[in-house]
């Protein structure tokens, strides 16, 4: 029952995302599909940094490129082709984060973290500095992506409701595929290289390649988000590369429960409804101005109080009920779901 719970926690958020259009306004929906857009970007890094042990401070400009990657490939008089444009737009994250990562995976530790940083830092100036980009003020997308088949369109993401509907299921889709990859030999792998790596080598494991392809695909999966990320607003600027952007989503998964899938999900959501909760002028009037204090403070007592994150609350209150002294150091962190 116990090893359920997940998959029932799980399978009960999806059914009130997918029931929430129904009784939410178009506020509600347009907030609620930009958080799930954060929770695909939230569960990209969570294949590098929780099931890998990969700290990557650069995950932003595979995000950013996938965002830009959509709008500079769509015409600027027509709506494009969503079945070409999208896995264009994957590629050229995925294309960005082979070279990323080939060499930054020569590195390890806070060198790892550093070079990554620089290499965001690179395609940041790239499009903040040139006209590629459109400079500070960013490019618009005049026409969002649609699916025709026979001159009949069946998909146009020009449509909230349509936009929402789509983003839950390529969050279902990357939230199974994740779920899949780590509990097959390729994810133990990465288990078993976050835990020791170089007990993974001397077993026989090369595991620069392992190392790699989960870069590649942690940067695809980011394109992904960027993709959904520019079609929503229909802009991209440069902040969608910043590092400001690479620490958010960093402290999503920490805040979440890092080695865990649901937790990529709990902590996006959770970061921006707190964001969303002190900017609101409403509850806390001028103070809301300062909004980054409250939540950076919100942010630290949860470290400090829950430090397996939000997905470990619930344990962590029936210990307290109970009196049992804390299990954390028997839980296992790289469970997938």
């Amino acid at each position: 029952m116990i090893a359920r719970a997940p998959l029932l926690f799980v399978t009960a958020a999806f059914a009130l995302l997918a029931a929430y259009p129904l009784v939410a306004g178009e506020f509600g929906v347009d907030l609620v599909a930009k958080i799930m857009i954060y929770a695909i970007f939230a569960l990209s890094l969570e294949l590098l940094a929780g099931a890998t042990g990969l700290v990557c401070f650069g995950h932003a400009a595979l995000f950013g490129i996938g965002a830009y990657a959509a709008v500079l490939l769509s015409p600027q008089n027509e709506a494009a082709a969503l079945h070409w444009l999208l896995p264009a737009s994957v590629l050229a994250a995925a294309a960005y984060a082979l070279f990323m990562g080939a060499l930054s995976l020569r590195t390890k530790g806070v060198y790892f973290i550093m070079v990554t940083l620089a290499f965001a830092q690179m395609a940041y100036y790239v499009i903040h500095d040139t006209p590629l980009g459109g400079g500070t003020d960013g490019i618009y997308l005049n026409f969002k992506p649609v699916l025709t088949l026979g001159g009949t369109t069946l998909l146009n993401l020009d449509l909230p409701e349509t936009f929402y509907g789509f983003t839950l299921a390529t969050l279902v889709l990357v939230f199974c595929f994740l779920a899949l990859l780590l509990r097959s030999r390729f994810g133990r792998a990465l288990a078993g290289i976050k835990d020791n790596e170089q007990r993974m080598r001397a077993t026989g494991f090369s595991t620069y390649p392992y190392k790699l392809a989960a870069f590649v695909i942690s940067g695809g999966i980011a394109g992904l988000a960027g993709f959904l990320f520019a079609v929503k607003d229909g802009v991209v600027n440069p902040e969608l590369l910043s590092w400001h952007l690479s620490g958010s989503v960093l402290i999503m998964i920490i805040l979440g429960g890092l080695g865990h899938l649901r937790g990529a999900l709990i902590g996006a959501f959770a970061f921006v409804l707190l964001q969303e909760l002190f900017k609101s002028e409403a509850i806390f009037g001028n103070f809301a101005k300062h909004w980054h204090l409250g939540l950076g403070l919100t942010i630290i007592a949860c470290v400090a109080l829950l430090p397996r994150g939000l997905v470990g609350l619930p344990q962590l209150i029936s210990q307290r009920l109970s009196g049992t002294r804390s299990l954390r150091d028997g839980d296992s962190p790289d469970e997938p779901a």
